[in-house]
């Protein structure tokens, strides 16, 4: 039974599985049946050896780098990632790789820099997501492209990918996995921050990628840049499972105004990490609704959301991408327009952060307009 919950528990895939009731929002193509799918650029960095098999397990000498299109069907639904159970994918129907190009990490880093050109405001941001344990190089990427469809992002996504195991008994390997991927992120963190023309630089992270994002950013801030130059955003921490303690440890160098932690207080799959970590309260399985829960909290100064209302399967872990109020809302967050840049090519000062926890329901949001994606410029012959 253990060992069941632990392979689903961290997971953040399987989606399509669940129904999901449909809002005024949800399938917004619906009515059009012949609409062709959406396509989405994403940028992807990868600790990975390979993409598929036991390569997509294994440690990479190096960070490999990557441009993709991933289609999203016509016919998508808010919170789900449509995925075929049986026989060949059909992108009227399945999220898709429409495409692939590898590249260098210079080129990598130019070709970000090209596609944010001529963005104004909050369109110039990046979000990079970093993904959990228990979770495969194709459920990362589809989930980021799930979150940016359901989120309407108009910025650039980025894809921090590592080698995360599917088996209970590799838990601790994989938080090995994610130690060793530390400096592979700090650095695309630097280099988005010194991108001159981006706009914020905003993290969402889940899981087991709370931990790694955390360590990422406290690297920064020990080498002198706690806010990436002034450029560092959101950063929201979805079901992270980090000991309480450890979490205070990491914030004391950083600035509390940024982060925002999504809770769930009935996390089965952070409860049975808690019982691997020794009942170590795990910071995603907090309940603000308890005195003690809620002092803590309070005492970290970060903006927290309540989550437990939002739950749409049946372990509780991944509601910020499978209730469709949550991941909306996370996109009108970090897609917010923003008075002091709203006319230009860089992000001035701080964006102050109502500390106050959240654990009202979640109201729907209407769709925000999307914005027309730059080329990816093609080497020089």
């Amino acid at each position: 039974m253990l060992s069941s919950l632990g392979l689903a528990g961290c997971a953040d895939t399987g989606l399509s599985a669940i129904t999901t009731p449909v809002s005024a929002f949800d399938g917004l193509f619906s009515g059009n049946p012949q609409a062709d799918p959406h396509r989405l650029a994403v940028f992807v960095v990868s600790r990975r050896k390979g993409e598929r098999g036991v390569a997509s397990e294994e440690m990479s000498d190096n960070a490999r780098f990557s441009f993709q299109t991933i289609s999203v069907p016509p016919s998508h639904q808010a919170g789900q990632i449509e995925r075929p159970s049986l026989g060949d994918q059909d992108s009227a129907h399945d999220f898709v790789l429409a495409s692939r190009r590898s590249m260098g990490e210079e080129e990598f880093v130019r070709a970000i820099a090209t596609h944010l050109s001529g963005r104004i405001g909050s369109n110039r941001d990046v979000l990079v997501y970093v993904h959990g344990f228990n979770t495969s190089y194709d459920d990362a990427r589809y989930r980021l492209a799930q979150i940016v469809e359901d989120g309407r992002f108009g910025g650039v996504p980025v894809l921090f990918t590592w080698p995360s195991t599917n088996s209970l008994l590799d838990y601790g390997a994989a938080k090995e996995n994610a130690t060793v991927s530390r400096d592979a992120l700090t650095r695309l963190l630097q280099q988005l921050g010194s991108l001159p023309d981006v706009g914020r630089v905003h993290i969402l992270a889940h899981s087991m990628g709370t931990w790694l994002a955390m360590e990422a950013l406290r690297e920064n801030a020990i080498s002198g840049s706690p806010d990436l130059n002034g450029k560092l955003g959101d950063v929201m921490l979805a079901a992270p499972d980090i000991d309480l303690s450890v979490f205070k440890q990491q914030m004391a160098r950083l600035n509390p105004s940024h982060f925002e932690v999504l809770v769930t207080a009935n996390d089965r799959a952070l409860s049975l990490s808690r019982t691997l970590a020794g009942d170590r309260p795990r910071l995603g399985a907090l309940d603000p609704h308890k005195t003690e829960d809620r002092a803590a909290l309070d005492a970290l100064g970060v903006k927290v959301v309540d989550l437990s209302s939002e739950s749409t399967d049946l372990l509780h872990h991944g509601n910020y991408a499978s209730a469709p109020d949550a991941v909306r809302n996370i996109g009108a967050e970090i897609g917010k327009s923003r008075i002091e840049d709203a006319n230009v090519q860089a992000v001035l000062g701080q964006k102050p952060v109502d500390d106050k926890i959240s654990s009202e329901p979640l109201p729907p949001l209407t769709p925000a307009p999307t914005v027309a994606e730059a080329p990816v410029p093609t080497p020089a012959q």
